[in-house]
């Protein structure tokens, strides 16, 4: 019976999923079915992770942080948990050997949350999006290419690139909620409470070339169980940013951002006769 609680925990992954990013879910979902669960994990994991940073306020999140973090690790070492989220997610880190380096780092930038409120140096930024983003690009980039060590190594920085994209995307859209709610200041050197034209256009300079290098060198080589779901969600961001670009910068802290479902649906349409024509 020990399958049907490894069912039950994937499914709750799922659900974690489709609950909080409608977008992301989607665009999984576009995936082989052969991977979609092991990217539901992932999600299902790093999910749970950023809400007890951002949203727990009235609890104790540097607990929670460290209860979660060491049920984790007695999940990993034991193979299972009665959380289905950390049972799940621990199935996914064994069965495609996810380094525990990666986790580590991840789990790094999520207590810098705790605490941290400023980056100061680009090299405080970009160890921050490594931990929070790239190394979830890699994880899933590990389930995408299957065991295959040379397929990983060639597409790896391409995978951290698209993470870095999608992060920086999220700190501009979220920049009201990250500034004034939270108290926190991603962009070194950058004044968000007084943004300029200039410093906004370096910033989208910055994560279009991400998303240059990462469609590039990254996507178009994929292999074919995950090239459409990931070009989706690149879709989707590439659109957020676009809408991100038309906004004077005087105005991104009190605009928020969305694509509409009409507008997802259209580009999931778009998206999916390019790649029928083999035109990705």
């Amino acid at each position: 019976m020990k399958e049907l609680f490894d069912t039950v925990s994937e499914n709750c992954s799922k659900l974690v999923t489709k609950s909080y990013s409608t977008s992301f879910s989607l665009a999984v979902n576009m995936l082989s079915p052969a991977i979609r669960n092991d990217i539901y994990n992932i999600y299902g994991f790093v999910r749970f992770a950023d809400e007890i940073v951002d949203t727990f306020h009235e609890y104790e999140k540097e607990k929670l942080m460290s209860q979660f973090e060491n049920d984790y690790y007695a999940a990993h070492k034991a193979g299972i948990s009665l959380n289905p989220i950390l049972n799940s997610f621990q199935q996914t880190v064994r069965k495609y050997n996810i380094e525990d380096h990666m986790v580590q780092a991840f789990l790094k930038s999520m207590k810098a949350d705790l605490h941290k409120t400023e980056y100061q140096t680009k090299a405080e930024y970009e160890e921050y999006i490594y931990g929070s983003a790239d190394v979830v690009g890699l994880m899933c980039l590990k389930v995408f290419v299957n065991g295959d060590d040379n397929k990983y190594n060639e597409l790896k920085d391409a995978a951290m690139r698209l993470g870095s994209a999608f992060q920086k995307v999220n700190f501009l859209r979220d920049l009201k909620d990250d500034f004034e709610v939270l108290n926190r200041s991603y962009f070194p050197n950058i004044d968000l409470g007084q943004l300029n034209a200039k410093s906004k256009q370096l910033i989208v300079d910055e994560i279009e070339a991400d998303f240059d290098y990462a469609y590039k060198h990254g996507i178009l080589k994929l292999p074919v169980e995950a090239k459409f779901g990931v070009y989706m969600a690149y879709r989707y961001y590439r659109r957020l940013l676009k809408k991100l670009k038309s906004v004077p910068s005087e105005k991104i802290m009190d605009t928020r951002i969305r694509i509409s479902d009409p507008m997802k649906i259209n580009l999931l349409a778009r998206s999916y006769v390019k790649y029928k024509l083999n035109i990705i």
